[in-house]
């Protein structure tokens, strides 16, 4: 990789971090090309140069890199638990639950950016992204069948959602990954 090729590649990260923490601290509607190119220290056209598509185009790769990471945490899980358990199912399903709901909460903006604003991802289509379908796939093989695993994603995402929003108790998660492991164990 060239010196300039090194540079391009470590302005898009500072942007694509800019950009989370920005929406981590006030919300996807604080993020602004202007607020990013302030806190990057570089001009606004530089940064639609790494990013033609301005805010909507960060925040489909800031989603789509959260599918990545979701995907890689959720397999370190399940392999940490198979080890651990002798691939007992539940601990696996538990394993997975725990990392699902523990990266919804550790990254709120990035979350809210993969499942509540418009990224103009394909979800559930046969040639969606592949960042898409490597997140579904890991989650597919403890679970089995795709709707069962749609189930359990669901479910997870609502858990998710009413955790953050005060509405279920996280004291009580471990209770409520117990009972989801053993329905789809």
């Amino acid at each position: 990789m060239t010196d300039r090729q090194t540079r391009l590649d470590e302005r898009r990260a500072a942007i694509l971090a800019a950009a989370r923490t920005s929406a981590d601290s006030a919300g996807w509607s604080a993020v602004t090309t202007r607020r990013l190119s302030e806190a990057i220290g570089y001009s606004q056209p530089v940064l639609y140069g790494h990013f033609p598509g301005g805010k909507a185009e960060i925040m489909r790769t800031v989603a789509l890199e959260g599918f990545v990471d979701l995907r890689q945490r959720c397999r370190t899980a399940i392999d940490a638990a198979g080890d651990e358990s002798g691939g007992d199912r539940r601990a696996l399903i538990a394993a997975l639950a725990h990392a699902y709901l523990d990266f919804a909460d550790a990254h709120p903006a990035v979350y809210e950016a993969m499942f509540a604003e418009p990224i103009g991802a394909r979800f559930a289509e046969e040639d969606n992204e592949p960042e898409l379908r490597d997140a579904f796939t890991v989650i597919a093989e403890v679970v089995g069948e795709d709707t069962a695993t749609e189930v359990l994603w669901g479910a997870l995402h609502g858990m998710s959602l009413l955790e953050r929003a005060g509405r279920m108790k996280v004291a009580d998660r471990s209770r409520r990954v117990a009972d989801l492991s053993a329905r789809f164990a």
